[in-house]
């Protein structure tokens, strides 16, 4: 059994890149992820799963067809599967995902933003 803390701010340091979730954690058949996001995701679903949203730092929304919500910092929501919708953030936004383990990010949309290989930090 690994007993280490895991420091969300040491391992948002090790990455720079937008929109590559890494993995930092993993519960029964979850993945704990963090990704930095900035700018417009694309539209897109999980046609299988959730996909939970819980900012660390900065503050993002969620675009749906209907309407778009706000997350600041310290708030979470819960995109429920089959529901088409878009992250966008202004300035950086630091994001926890907490999703099934091979989700990938792009839902069944393949883009230029797809990341379909696994990165643990």
């Amino acid at each position: 059994m690994n007993y280490s803390v895991i420091n969300f701010k040491e391992k948002l340091a090790k990455f720079s890149d937008h929109w590559s979730p890494k993995i930092i954690a993993k519960m029964n058949n979850y993945h704990f992820k963090l990704v930095k996001f900035q700018g417009e995701f694309i539209w897109h679903k999980h046609t299988g799963t959730d996909e939970t949203f819980i900012v660390l730092d900065g503050e993002m929304a969620i675009e749906f067809r209907e309407r778009k919500i706000t997350l600041k910092s310290g708030e979470m929501f819960v995109v429920p599967k089959n529901v088409e919708h878009r992250p966008i953030t202004n300035k950086e936004c630091k994001i926890l995902l907490i999703e099934p383990s091979g989700t990938i990010n792009t839902g069944e949309i393949e883009d230029e933003l797809t990341t379909e290989k696994e990165v643990w930090i």
